[in-house]
């Protein structure tokens, strides 16, 4: 006789997922100026924007598609042999430098913070090389300061557009007393709590009700974030580099 199956258990919930599902999402690419943002996005699509040692090189945001190679795509292709074929794709933006004081306007402050809100995601580049020929906005090479200088430029512009909304909820609840409005107005109070912490919104356990929410706010620190050190070729070959244990331990 065969053994009684094991009593099926129920799938664990999937946890809720900040931002958007589609095969055509967008990446910023993100940074203080010279960090090698124009010169990642001529490697990634194979373009020659102009890359010069001065800072806001780039002023409006590059844009340029890539298609994303899947190998399950092409064995469906094969197998189904569709009349037409449209791979996934990835739009890359190359985003002007931030400086400390984005979020009050310094440099191209809100232009580019508003280019990041465009996004799905970002590309978040840090200098690990020295070199006397490539200025540096701060005069030294620190990537984890600079890390340091953009999240909390980010956080706060997140700060600042919640406090802006729940000014607004609180003026629409005092003629209102539709739920909904308390709901978003706590999860607001508690997103800004969070956030004067020093921690981003990413990093947060929030419940599938919240992130509905949280969704339709398109916060800066929502946003899924790779970070990409830029290192001289040495560097790279010999797998060291001073900076990166600092990097790392961030």
């Amino acid at each position: 006789m065969p053994p009684k199956s094991a009593k099926s258990k129920e799938a664990p919930a999937e946890r809720p997922i900040l931002g958007r599902f589609s095969s055509h999402l967008k990446i910023g690419i993100v940074g203080l100026p010279n960090v090698g943002k124009s010169t990642l996005f001529n490697t990634l699509t194979k373009l020659s924007i102009p890359a010069e040692n001065f800072p806001f090189c780039t002023i409006e945001p590059n844009e340029a598609r890539v298609n994303v190679p899947d190998e399950r795509f092409d064995w469906l292709c094969q197998l189904y042999k569709p009349k037409s074929e449209v791979s996934a794709f990835l739009e890359i933006h190359d985003i002007a430098g931030l400086v400390r004081g984005a979020h009050e306007g310094q440099g191209l402050g809100n232009s580019f913070l508003s280019h990041i809100r465009a996004v799905d995601g970002i590309f978040h580049v840090l200098r690990a090389f020295e070199d006397p020929d490539i200025i540096h906005v701060d005069d030294t090479v620190d990537p984890v300061r600079d890390l340091e200088i953009i999240s909390a430029e980010l956080r706060l512009k997140d700060i600042e557009f919640i406090e802006r909304r729940i000014e607004d909820l609180e003026k629409s609840m005092k003629r209102s007393n539709e739920k909904a409005l308390k709901i978003e107005h706590e999860l607001c109070q508690k997103i800004k709590a969070w956030l004067e912490g020093g921690k981003d919104v990413r990093l947060g356990d929030w419940k599938a009700a919240e992130v509905e929410i949280l969704n339709t706010f398109q916060l800066l620190t929502a946003k899924p974030v790779v970070y990409l050190v830029n290192m001289n070729e040495k560097d790279y070959q010999r797998k060291k580099n001073k900076f990166l244990p600092k990097i790392h331990a961030w």
